[in-house]
């Protein structure tokens, strides 16, 4: 166990993410051993008292924990894997990889099992935040493996921000970025939607942003009574049937055209409501649909 105040880590990749996670861990006091292909990125990190380590090897070495943060998974392996610690890359690397590269959760579920053939302790992560906002409470980290890893380095990888640990299954973090992903595009496409609107009768952005954040804030208030009805498998009418939404969806889409307002939108959701009145769910609470997201 390594889950001391100030325990030692290595960070391998320095762009501008990297960076960001190197220079939270040396914040809070943390002895940092950095890497990167391009060794003159580390220079400011060993300004302000990080170590640039001179193989990928040694940086391994360095540190009970190891951060990585590179551009994708076969990046990960270039290094890692059979081009990558000399000279032998099937030495066992022994330290905890905490692998912060933006994935899918089956490239998650391939790297814990190939960090486990290596003889690494291993969890996958996903950054949700701007490297502006690591080391602040804002930057939320999320992690997935097993979570007595997690607990090992719990102390060290707060210095980070606001961490979470998923559960066992390596691919969750992947899950949750990319499901997080989905929130704020249709978040952000249903207001557009709404701005594009307002602007043909003279409205600008900034005058119906307020009301639409309270909207958004109203929705977001109905989303654990709504989850209740989908993990019970029951969705009843207690605030509108689905029907009655999809004449409100009708509506929007005549609204958009008669505008000039574009309609792909509102178009597709219209089309998943259809399919679940013709399945004969007219009469449930939109929660229903997710029936139809959950089909291929």
């Amino acid at each position: 166990m390594n889950n001391t105040p100030h325990a030692p880590v290595t960070v391998i990749g320095l762009g501008l993410m990297g960076q960001a996670l190197a220079g939270a861990f040396l914040k809070a006091g943390h002895p940092t051993t950095v890497w990167n292909r391009t060794p003159a990125k580390a220079a400011p990190l060993v300004a302000a008292g990080a170590r640039s380590a001179p193989t990928l090897g040694d940086a391994l070495a360095a540190s009970p924990l190891t951060i990585v943060c590179l551009t994708d998974y076969d990046a990960v392996y270039e290094l890692l894997g059979a081009n990558g610690v000399e000279p032998d890359p099937t030495t066992p690397i022994d330290t905890t990889l905490i692998n912060l590269t933006s994935g899918s959760a089956g490239q998650a579920r391939e790297a814990a099992e190939w960090a486990e053939r290596r003889g690494a302790r291993y969890l996958d992560g996903a950054i949700m935040a701007i490297p502006s906002g690591i080391g602040t409470a804002e930057a939320v980290i999320l992690h997935s493996g097993p979570e007595q890893v997690f607990a090992d380095h719990a102390s060290t990888l707060g210095a980070l921000g606001t961490i979470t640990h998923l559960g066992a299954d390596p691919g969750l973090a992947s899950l949750y970025d990319v499901a997080g992903l989905a929130m704020m595009w249709s978040v952000l496409n249903a207001w557009l939607q709404g701005t594009a609107l307002l602007a043909k009768a003279g409205v600008d952005a900034v005058t119906y942003a307020p009301f639409a954040r309270q909207i958004a804030a109203g929705v977001a208030d109905w989303l654990p009574g709504y989850a209740e009805q989908i993990d019970k498998g029951s969705f009843p009418a207690e605030v509108a049937a689905l029907e009655t939404d999809a004449r409100a969806m009708e509506h929007l889409i005549e609204e958009s055209e008669a505008m000039g307002v574009n309609a792909e939108l509102p178009r597709l959701i219209k089309a998943m409501a259809d399919r679940a009145i013709a399945a004969g769910h007219g009469g449930e609470q939109y929660p229903v649909l997710i029936e139809e997201f959950g089909k291929p």
